[in-house]
């Protein structure tokens, strides 16, 4: 069965406003050019105790979860550590995620013209980048070698993490998605059909929708109203989303029945 499939974004910064969030919207782009989607995401400002519990909550769950930010060494990142809590497992310094690390570090010592020492304080406090919870696997980070690592919890629960920087974090996931759940790719198996139906209220759609729902249970029906579109002004898009076949059944089932409305359309939609 395809995994449900979530994200966590971590950081006072996007919580404060002083950065905007990128991944929520990038992640669903990924998901959906592999016929993929999002089931649910959740935003955490720094605070250990409720990243802990969240990460608990996922890896208690089936669920396969992207998790941006606070993996880095710094004193408010808290990620690496609350996945121990969570998971129950002490940290540890992976050997792959060291070697890596070490490699960064002579590579920038080398583009700055200076000699790489490995003893150095500030050196040996990068390495704490590569602390994970005992057992975790790494993710390669392509941008600048630092990597990110994945657990799994007791009950199936499959976090990645990645750091927040976008620049890093997108090719991560998407290397994840790619070697790890290829086998889940639908790709050209899904399609939403919809109308714009214009000036109409949702009440008076919603028995027609849940019979559309009740008669195709392979698929999902939405609306989506808007008050103030420029073009179409107050409207609702009124659709169906699945697989093409009975979505194409259940789209015909809905124009069919709201031909018992007196409504004004708008253009049909598909995507």
């Amino acid at each position: 069965m395809t995994p449900q499939f979530g994200l966590i974004i971590i950081g006072d910064e996007i919580m404060s406003g002083k950065r905007q969030d990128k991944h929520l919207p990038k992640v669903i782009e990924l998901m959906t050019a592999r016929g993929l989607s999002l089931g649910w995401a959740e935003y955490i400002g720094d605070a250990p105790d409720r990243i802990t519990a969240t990460l608990k909550r996922a890896f208690e769950s089936s669920d396969v979860v992207f998790s941006c930010g606070g993996i880095g060494a710094t004193p408010d990142d808290h990620t690496r550590q609350c996945a121990g809590r969570a998971l129950g497992l002490p940290l540890a310094l992976h050997p792959e995620a060291k070697v890596l690390i070490q490699e960064r570090m002579q590579d920038t010592a080398k583009e700055q013209g200076v000699a790489y020492e490995p003893d150095r304080p500030d050196n040996i406090h990068r390495l704490n980048m590569g602390v994970f919870p005992e057992g975790a696997d790494i993710i390669r980070n392509p941008y600048n070698k630092i990597p990110g690592f994945s657990c799994v919890g007791v009950a199936g629960g499959r976090v990645h993490f990645v750091p927040g920087f976008p620049v890093m974090a997108w090719p991560m996931i998407e290397s994840v998605l790619d070697t790890q759940y290829s086998a889940h790719f639908r790709l050209n198996a899904y399609i939403e059909k919809s109308v714009i139906i214009l000036g109409a209220m949702e009440a008076t759609l919603t028995p027609l929708m849940e019979a559309i729902e009740a008669a195709h249970p392979a698929v999902k029906v939405f609306s989506l109203p808007s008050v103030d579109h420029p073009q179409w002004g107050r409207h609702i898009e009124l659709g169906v989303k699945g697989e093409p076949a009975a979505a194409q059944l259940a789209y015909a089932d809905l124009r069919q029945g709201l031909q018992a409305f007196s409504l004004q359309y708008g253009p049909e939609l598909v995507r």
